[in-house]
């Protein structure tokens, strides 16, 4: 395969699960930060039947990839890749605000993009208290020194897909992976311990993975997180190669992909609807 089209695979290959509603979602882009190289923008797909002065949760995709080093290698930055397109058009028709960003700095942008959403939620009609994280890959090291920064109560879930985890008991694996493929690595130095208690996860296993060492990242993330009884959800896609959701079109990578967006639906939807409920009832009785 020739790197043009090696190229064109990664980057021009959509999600492989579709749902109604993917093409009615609005985008919208925004300018969150302004650095000597030029402006940084966030996309912001929305659902095509949020209702007007609704607060709508969101899920952030996290990535751990500088941009410059993206264009270089792909052509786009990470956010207009297919599949970052597919994957926020499909949260916005599953009720959810999707948002993609742009990064120079991905352990220090991903702040500014966190910032700039709950500054401005009010007037995107975003619930700045209701919101999640995805990732996957290299870029789940930047997402889980996310959600391991202290007062991040506005955070709901994570779904974290076949991603490199976390070194521990003595292992290099992602130290080395970060040094051989240029992401950010902020959560070096950190273990399953210093992750919130309360906060659900959704942990993503390629079966097949092609990259060594991954899965059993994968393997001791998951036996930290039983010790330490954390909410999680896992699935092993057992014959699923890495980036499953783009490059297996197969049942079983649709099933996870519905059950992803299952799953921030009810952290992120079922929650908004309960409390909005509970105080409407409290509302009606005072």
């Amino acid at each position: 395969m020739s790197e043009n089209t090696m190229q064109d695979r990664v980057t021009k290959t959509p999600v492989v699960y579709t749902m109604p509603g993917m093409a009615d979602v609005t985008v919208r882009r925004e300018t969150y930060r302004v650095t000597d190289t030029g402006a940084l923008t966030i996309d912001l797909y929305c659902p095509p039947a949020a209702a007007r002065g609704a607060r709508t949760p969101a899920v952030v995709f996290v990535s751990g990839y500088p941009d410059l080093g993206a264009q270089k290698m792909f052509g786009c930055p990470l956010k207009d890749m297919a599949s970052y397109v597919s994957w926020g058009r499909l949260a916005a028709a599953s009720g959810i605000v999707g948002i993609t960003y742009e990064n120079r700095d991905p352990a220090a942008d991903v702040h500014a993009v966190f910032q700039y959403i709950r500054h401005n939620a009010a007037s995107w009609g975003i619930d700045e208290n209701r919101i999640a994280v995805w990732s996957c890959s290299g870029n789940v090291p930047n997402a889980l020194s996310v959600l391991m920064q202290p007062g991040q109560d506005y955070l709901r879930c994570a779904v974290l897909c076949y991603g490199l985890m976390l070194d521990s008991d003595g292992s290099t694996i992602v130290a080395a992976a970060a040094s051989q493929f240029h992401f950010a690595n902020p959560s070096a130095g950190t273990s399953v311990d210093d992750l919130p208690r309360a906060l659900p996860l959704f942990v993503a296993r390629a079966g097949r993975d092609e990259f060594p060492g991954l899965n059993d990242t994968i393997d001791r993330f998951l036996a930290g997180a039983l010790r330490c009884n954390l909410p999680i959800t896992f699935v092993n896609h057992a014959e699923g190669p890495h980036a499953f959701d783009m490059f297996d079109d197969s049942a079983a990578s649709r099933e996870i992909v519905r059950r992803i967006l299952s799953f921030l639906q009810f952290h992120l939807l079922t929650s908004a609807a309960t409390t909005a409920a509970s105080a409407e009832s409290v509302s009606r009785t005072t």
